[in-house]
């Protein structure tokens, strides 16, 4: 039986059909103990369709479950798709809260521009993330340094064989409880690095968060696995010496007197939320940060003479992550140790603005349960 639910998003409103069979409460606490990354599904997702003739409409909340794609479809055979990735907190008291989501609306709606698909209006893109929790706001995780992950992305869906942007697409959210990203919570980790194969090039889709840019990282991410490694770092396509971003993070490095090192947004690397936070608190310390052109040989000189103490990589999933070493096939890079870390001193405070422990003095904190919904 579906019931309609009115939303503030753009005039639409979304019809709400409950799961007739969802998780029982016992089945999601044992996954709730120990839920992973990426590895369960809460009971609804969101559904919103586009097309030339009718723009954005039939949004609706909808039992999680397979999708029906013509086997012409677009997606499956140009690519034609984009995604976000956005968490849900609960706090101490009890609300569920996400951050800066109005960020990630954006970032897609740059996303959809590069590949050539429809823009979600803001204001449409977070209250589809509070439908899904709304819904599904028991499966929101309490335990220290876990959330409800987000995935919102949009697919072309129209059916036919031709080279040009699909005329039908469907943007949909997902919802999965996780813990800590890397195995074992926060740990330093092992960055394998890339000589062969490149993320992006120049005028590519490297500024977009597309499932293509990700693909292409998965064998040189194989290679990583193989060696020991977590990750993989990239490095520029053209003159393939100045570091980039990780398969699915940004970089960082720490000089000895405090300052921030971090590659410049060019046109291929992802201009991570969370990179844009971390900017953002290490300016209010006073610290400086310097976003420029950063080789491997600079990374490597600073290692040596002691000028550069640390390295870390950012993103939504993983947070702050400390980077032990970087490996290639010609050297490796072994990071000093140090004790008190401006990575983790910084991944404290903004898990702290992001848990409600500390107050949110930026205003980036939208409560997304069913209890007020302005911001922080």
């Amino acid at each position: 039986m579906s019931t309609s639910a009115s939303s503030t998003s753009s005039a639409l409103t979304f019809d709400i059909t409950p799961r007739v069979d969802p998780v029982t409460e016992a089945e999601r606490e044992v996954i709730l103990s120990d839920p992973g990354f990426g590895n369960y599904f809460t009971d609804h997702m969101v559904a919103i369709d586009w097309s030339t003739d009718e723009g954005w409409h039939g949004a609706r909340v909808q039992p999680y479950g397979p999708l029906l794609l013509d086997p012409a479809a677009s997606v499956l055979h140009y690519g034609q798709e984009i995604f976000e990735g956005v968490k849900a907190y609960r706090h101490a008291d009890g609300s569920v809260w996400t951050f800066r989501p109005e960020q990630n609306g954006e970032r897609l709606q740059r996303s959809a521009y590069r590949l050539a698909l429809p823009e979600l209006p803001v204001d449409m893109f977070v209250e589809s993330l509070r439908q899904v929790v709304q819904i599904d706001e028991a499966w929101v995780p309490s335990a220290p340094e876990t959330s409800l992950y987000l995935r919102p992305f949009m697919i072309a869906n129209e059916s036919f064989l031709g080279v040009r942007p699909s005329q039908r697409v469907a943007y949909y959210v997902i919802a999965s409880p996780a813990g800590a990203y890397f195995q074992g919570g926060v740990t330093d980790v092992s960055i394998w690095l890339s000589t062969q194969y490149s993320r992006a090039g120049r005028g590519g889709t490297g500024a977009a968060k597309c499932g293509g840019n990700y693909a292409a990282s998965l064998l040189p991410q194989r290679e990583a696995y193989e060696n020991g490694c977590a990750q993989v770092l990239f490095l520029d396509s053209e003159n393939g010496n100045r570091i980039e971003e990780l398969g699915g993070m940004n970089v960082f490095l720490v000089k000895s007197d405090g300052t921030l090192v971090t590659p410049e947004i060019n046109g291929s690397i992802l201009e991570g939320v969370t990179r844009d936070s971390i900017i953002t608190l290490a300016k209010a310390r006073g610290i400086h940060v310097e976003e420029r052109p950063v080789t491997v040989d600079e990374w490597r000189a600073g290692v040596a003479d002691g000028s550069i103490v640390e390295a870390f990589a950012c993103g939504t999933a993983a947070v702050v992550t400390p980077i032990a070493e970087l490996k290639s096939d010609e050297f490796t890079l072994t990071m000093p140790p140090v004790e008190d870390r401006v990575s983790m001193s910084l991944r404290q405070e903004l898990t702290d603005i992001q848990y409600g422990r500390i107050p949110d003095v930026h205003g980036w904190l939208v409560r997304l349960d069913a209890g007020e919904t302005t911001e922080a």
